[in-house]
């Protein structure tokens, strides 16, 4: 998500994969002509190979914090971290998608269908966060 919180990309898999592996595969997936430069992950992304992999292929600079016990010296400082403290926008997504009670529990037996649950409500959260949007600017 950007500024004006765009969902750029979205992908499903089943719950067995690590995350790290399903990264390119969202990538992949992004429906805008540019990547974003810094992507914001949580714990579970710490991962040095996928750091490179993404800086080298695709420009794309990852923020991950590191595991309490990586063994690995450590190879983000605290000021790239910054950007992590602004990952509740992300969490502030899922819970509203939450409310769709299709997506709470995984009903739809085909990936396909769940999928376009998940495409359906992001497209009712942006047009939700463009109406807030447009209404603040015109209160001003």
């Amino acid at each position: 998500m950007d500024y004006v919180a765009v969902k750029k990309s979205l992908s499903c898999a089943s719950a067995t994969p690590h995350e790290v592996t399903l990264v390119e595969k969202t990538f992949d997936a992004c429906v805008t002509k540019y990547l974003p430069q810094k992507v914001v992950g949580d714990m579970a992304y710490d991962s040095d190979k996928l750091d490179e992999k993404l800086a080298d292929e695709r420009g794309v600079e990852f923020i991950a914090p590191h595991k309490s016990n990586r063994i690995k010296a450590a190879t983000q400082d605290g000021r790239k971290l910054r950007g992590y403290k602004r990952r509740w926008k992300i969490e502030r997504l899922f819970a509203w998608l939450q409310n769709f009670r299709r997506l709470v529990v995984r009903y739809e037996f085909h990936l396909r269908n769940f999928l376009s649950m998940v495409q359906l409500g992001c497209i009712l959260h942006n047009c939700h966060s463009f109406a807030s949007h447009s209404l603040i600017e015109n209160d001003l």
